[in-house]
């Protein structure tokens, strides 16, 4: 069942897209943006307007801001693509929705679970398209392997296990490790296979947690553990300081799946049906980075949706409530909250 429709869906011309904040993954956006079927990037803004300048002159963006306000207020906009930290998402979020703006937020969606319902409960209220940007849930290859667990081709879940390792030099002022900024693991990195899990077992009943935290208090590296109703078991390990391969497994009754690559944008995976190892049905798809997540925007717009089938509000705060809960069983907190986790 589609979501209703508040606003008239733009059907007789591109989508218009202003970016908020110009750093290295707005370029990113940028770009597919360009490649993609039915939209133009029409303003970029930053904190300084040369920035913005240079950053519209590198993709051929008719307007620039040297603030965000403007950006929120431009009318030639449809919908703002927001880049910011972590912290500043759910303002900026809810000043775009209120100035009338549709929103694609760059994961995670807040700073907090109070946050992204916050930016959820707006975007009702003003009618307007919200999403997260977890573009791999946009992935034409994870939307066929989610397909084909849920249509049983490796019996009942039982168990799911994922590594997502990112090696970065420790340096207190670094955004992963500034806790001022929404640093730690878990937001950064442990979001992916955290999606990837939930997607494919769904919400836990039960969450335990191990980690360890940098210098700054933020989460360095964080290993989870649930189990759902259902009775499968997932265990989900992130870490911002070491290497490796990320290896990623779904078992189940009757076969099992390995994900091949990083889980965030996975290469391919190959289904194992009975007990042969070295037999499966080795699976690829279109693999066009942001460009998935930008069309399935168009396509929520073209049909007036205030959300999208692929990325739903619901799950965004679920997710959100799991890493909230890791974080608080591990003692990370922001600045930013306005009351101690523990009393």
């Amino acid at each position: 069942m589609s979501a209703p429709t508040a606003y008239l869906p733009i059907t007789d011309r591109p989508i218009r897209w202003g970016l908020l904040a110009a750093g290295k993954i707005a370029h990113a956006l940028a770009q597919a943006v360009q490649a993609s079927e039915g939209g133009q990037v029409v303003a970029v803004a930053a904190r300084e307007s040369v920035r913005a300048a240079e950053f519209a002159r590198a993709h051929d963006i008719p307007g620039f801001y040297g603030s965000y306000e403007e950006l929120a207020t431009d009318p030639e906009v449809d919908v703002v693509y927001i880049s910011t930290t972590n912290p500043y998402h759910a303002e900026q979020a809810v000043r775009c929705l209120q100035a009338g703006k549709h929103v694609l937020v760059e994961k995670p969606i807040a700073l907090t679970v109070a946050d992204a319902e916050r930016i959820v409960q707006t975007a009702r209220d003003t009618g307007r398209f919200a999403m997260e940007a977890m573009w791999t849930r946009c992935q034409p290859l994870v939307r066929d392997l989610v397909d084909r667990v849920r249509a049983g081709q490796i019996g009942q879940v039982r168990s799911f296990h994922a590594a997502f390792t990112v090696p970065i030099e420790y340096d207190a002022s670094h955004r992963i490790f500034d806790l001022a900024n929404g640093g730690g693991a878990l937001l950064d990195i442990g979001v992916y296979p955290v999606t990837l899990a939930h997607l494919l077992l769904g919400h836990p009943t039960d969450v335990q947690v191990l980690g360890a935290a940098a210098p700054t208090g933020a989460d360095a590296r964080t290993a989870l553990q649930w189990m759902t109703a259902e009775g499968a078991v997932a265990q989900v390990i992130c870490d911002s300081q070491s290497h490796g391969s990320s290896r990623t497994v779904v078992r189940g009754s009757e076969g099992w799946i390995e994900v091949h690559g990083p889980v965030a944008e996975p290469e391919s995976f190959t289904v194992h049906r009975g007990t042969d190892p070295d037999e499966g049905e080795h699976v690829t798809g279109d693999r066009r980075g942001f460009v998935h997540q930008v069309e399935e925007v168009h396509r929520c717009l073209r049909e007036g949706l205030l959300e999208s089938p692929l990325v739903p509000h619901a799950d965004t705060v679920a997710i959100m409530t799991i890493l909230e809960s890791a974080r608080r069983e591990l003692g990370v907190r922001y600045p930013q909250e306005p009351e101690p986790l523990h009393r």
